[in-house]
C-alpha cells in the first residue's frame, strides 16, 4: 500500500522538500505481526490457560447431553491456538463424542495457520473442521440467505467483539445459533484493564486511524440484561510489558505502539506531541504498574458464559 504523503519545508532551507509518510491503520497482514509481539510480551494467553483450567470443564459439562455429536462455533477464532485448548477440553470432559467445528475467521493468513496447527494435531481424530474464511456478518448473511440455522452446543467469541458493525446484533445473532442448553463464551478485555482508562480518559492520546469499537466488558453485560439472557462473568488478572515502548526507535517498542493504536509505524508517523501524550497515558496508574523497573500494562479479561 502506498503512503500518502506530506510535503514540508524544513526549518532551514524553504527550497528543500522532504517527503513525510502519513498516519494510516494496519493492514490485516500488518495486524497479524503486530499482534504477534503483543502475546509475545503479554499473559493473554496464560490468563485463558487458567480459565480454562478452573472453570471451562464445569461449563461445557452439561453440552449435548445425549448427543453423539457437539457442534461448536469460533468466531473470529484466529489462528485456532486458544479453540484447539478447548476442543481438547471438550474430548476429555467428553470422551468418545464427536465435535463438528466450524470456524468463521476472514483473515486468510490466520486461516492458514490454523489449518496447519490441525494437521500436525495427532490427537483430533474424531473432530471435523469447516472453515469460513469470512467476516462475523458475512456469515451471518450467509446464514440468512440459505434460510437453514444450524444450532451449535457451543459457540466462543475470544476477543473478536471490538471490529464488528453492529454488536448488539451480532451477540444476538450468534445467541440464537444456540441448541437447547447451549453456551456462548465472549471473551472481552475487562473494565478494570488499562484498555478501559485509555479508551475513557485518554481518547485524545489516540490517532483517529483505528475504526475499533472501544468496548470492554461492562457494556457487554448491560447488552445481555437488556436482552433478557442469563450470564455469568468470570474476571482474570493479565499484564502486558509495554517498557519498549518508551524507547525511541526500538523496533519491539513500536510494534506494540502500532498495536496499541492500530497505525502503521506509529513511531514514525505520528507528531511528536501526540507520541508524548500517548506515552504519559500509558504511564498513568490506571493503565500500568511498574514492576522490578519494568512497565506493565493492565490487560485483564472478563470471560462472560451466557445461557442459551
Amino acid at each position: 500500500m502506498n503512503f500518502e504523503a506530506e510535503i514540508l519545508t524544513t526549518p532551514h532551507d524553504n527550497s528543500e522538500l522532504y517527503m513525510i509518510p502519513s498516519m494510516r491503520s494496519l493492514t490485516a497482514e500488518e495486524y497479524v505481526e503486530a499482534f504477534k509481539s503483543f502475546l509475545d510480551h503479554s499473559t493473554e494467553h496464560q490468563c485463558m490457560d487458567e480459565f480454562n483450567k478452573e472453570q471451562m470443564p464445569n461449563i461445557v459439562a452439561g453440552l449435548g447431553t445425549g448427543k453423539s455429536t457437539i457442534n461448536v462455533l469460533g468466531v473470529g477464532s484466529g489462528t485456532g491456538e486458544q479453540d484447539l485448548k478447548m476442543i481438547r477440553i471438550l474430548q476429555a470432559v467428553h470422551p468418545g463424542v464427536s465435535i463438528d467445528n466450524e470456524i468463521v475467521e476472514p483473515n486468510p493468513q490466520h486461516v492458514a495457520a490454523y489449518k496447519e496447527l490441525v494437521n500436525q494435531a495427532p490427537d483430533l481424530q474424531n473432530v471435523s473442521f469447516i472453515w469460513h474464511q469470512l467476516t462475523s456478518l458475512e456469515y451471518e448473511q450467509q446464514v440468512k440467505e440459505k434460510g437453514t440455522h444450524k444450532k451449535f452446543d457451543f459457540i466462543h467469541m475470544i476477543q473478536m467483539l471490538y471490529r464488528v458493525e453492529d454488536i448488539p446484533n451480532t451477540i444476538k445473532f450468534f445467541h440464537s445459533c444456540l441448541d437447547h442448553h447451549g453456551k456462548l463464551l465472549i471473551i472481552i478485555l475487562s473494565d478494570s484493564s488499562g484498555w478501559a482508562s485509555l479508551w475513557k480518559r485518554h481518547r485524545d492520546c489516540l490517532p483517529a486511524t483505528d475504526s475499533g469499537h472501544y468496548i470492554t466488558c461492562g457494556g457487554i453485560t448491560e447488552l445481555l440484561r437488556r436482552l433478557g439472557v442469563q450470564h455469568r462473568v468470570y474476571e482474570l488478572p493479565s499484564g502486558w510489558d509495554i517498557t519498549e515502548c518508551f524507547s525511541e526507535g526500538d523496533a519491539v517498542g513500536g510494534r506494540m505502539l502500532d498495536f496499541l493504536t492500530g497505525t502503521k509505524n506509529f513511531q514514525g508517523t505520528a507528531p511528536p506531541a501526540l507520541r508524548r501524550r500517548l506515552r504519559e497515558a500509558l504511564r498513568q496508574p490506571e493503565c500500568s504498574s511498574t514492576r522490578d523497573g519494568r512497565v506493565i500494562f493492565s490487560n485483564n479479561l472478563s470471560m462472560i458464559v451466557v445461557d442459551s
